[in-house]
């Protein structure tokens, strides 16, 4: 055994062993983060401020995506706004076509546009729009793991790839003023399913919609991490040529885990813009699709917690900031992204599970019982039992 630092992995899988205290600690501390959220939030938080925090909550759903993507299986995606775009559109045109009745929307009378464009048609059905914004930015996802995994194209270069499909839609976007608005996107939208969007009742409504669909998602993706799938997707982070020598192919893996992430992203978007009450380009460019890798890193990417806590927080901070300092907000926002990175390069929930575990280790063990060996001590065999050494993940 080297001095080297190495991370472990337990030979059983993981959940398994560890005593009932270890296995009730994270049911329990769920269970009070949906409790506060679902029930303490809605009662305490003014309608502005709920409706905020459930702006955060809607990219902690596109963090949840990245964390899972980059975090669990190493691919650093720089244009998940393109799949929160798609999912925020598919709604936003169904919010329009459904306040115009049967007319045009009032951006395309304005553009001069005289009959609604076939592309919007299949819009006018709701089921149809949130379909879209799901399996839209799946399908577009599939396409483009497809295209590039099997090319074995990664690291930078998918990054980099990624990024450019963020500006090309941006641009795209932009240049059709009478189809989708232009530079102002999509926006005064009224009635959602016969309910008023600007009622506090509905937006405490949506609010709750989506507090639950993350949590939802959470235990999916949660799961996810520790099926079988999961550990193979760690394994294509930190090895992907030992896995296709060991006869896996991590393109399907990948592909598989990038087209999850840009649904949660697509239904992300969808559930934005009722709460937020517009789209536009300027929510799905480069700069807001860093912004959320910002923030995942600042919570931690290995987490999946870390992830939508970081989303969480750095909306807080932009919000907190902007309203007391209106002229340096983006210089102290920053100014955190580098003191959490620099203090704690595996974000906030790195850092306190180092705290844990460096309690954990100055804590006495508990000795063996029933005549055991004098001085013997029992180890504890959770999931941080090292079992098996593996490196360090790659940054």
């Amino acid at each position: 055994m080297t001095a080297t630092a190495r991370n472990v992995v337990p030979l059983a899988p993981p959940g398994r062993g560890g005593s009932w205290r270890d296995r009730l600690r994270g049911p329990a501390v769920f269970t009070l983060v949906a409790v506060l959220a679902l029930v303490v939030a809605p009662m305490l938080l003014e309608p502005f401020r709920l409706g905020l925090l459930a702006k955060y909550l809607c990219f902690g759903i596109v963090a949840l995506g990245i964390g899972l993507a980059w975090g669990q299986g190493g691919m650093l995606t720089l244009g998940q706004g393109v799949f929160f775009g798609l999912g925020g559109y598919a709604m936003g045109m169904y919010l329009k076509l459904h306040d115009a009745g049967g007319d045009l929307p009032d951006f395309m009378v304005w553009s001069g546009v005289e009959k609604l464009p076939a592309l919007w048609a299949p819009f006018e059905n709701p089921l149809f729009a949130i379909a879209f914004a799901v399996a839209g930015p799946v399908l577009l996802a599939v396409l483009l793991g497809a295209l590039v995994f099997r090319q074995r194209v990664r690291g930078a270069y998918f990054a980099i790839l990624t990024q450019a499909l963020a500006a090309a839609t941006v641009i795209l976007l932009v240049g059709q003023q009478g189809l989708t608005g232009g530079t102002n996107g999509l926006t005064n939208f009224f009635d959602l399913f016969g309910q008023d969007l600007a009622a506090d009742q509905t937006q405490r409504g949506l609010y709750l919609v989506v507090a639950a669909v993350l949590g939802v998602l959470y235990l999916l993706a949660w799961q996810l991490v520790r099926s079988r799938f999961g550990r193979l997707l760690v394994a294509v982070r930190d090895g992907e040529d030992r896995v296709r020598f060991l006869g896996y192919n991590p393109a399907t893996v990948k592909t598989v885990t990038f087209a999850v992430s840009a649904g949660m992203a697509g239904l992300a978007g969808a559930l934005f813009v009722p709460v937020v009450g517009i789209i536009s380009p300027a929510l799905l460019g480069v700069v807001p699709s860093l912004e959320l890798v910002v923030a995942v890193a600042v919570g931690g990417r290995f987490s999946l917690a870390g992830a939508v806590l970081g989303a969480v927080l750095m909306g807080y901070a932009k919000t907190a900031f902007s309203e007391e300092f209106a002229d340096g907000w983006l210089y102290l926002q920053g100014a955190l992204f580098i003191l959490v990175i620099s203090l704690a390069p595996k974000g906030v929930f790195g850092l306190a599970a180092s705290a844990r575990t460096l309690l954990a280790a100055r804590l006495p063990r508990r000795t063996v019982p029933d005549g055991g060996p004098p001085g013997a001590t029992a180890a504890k065999h959770d999931v941080s039992t090292p079992l098996i050494e593996v490196p360090e993940p790659r940054a």
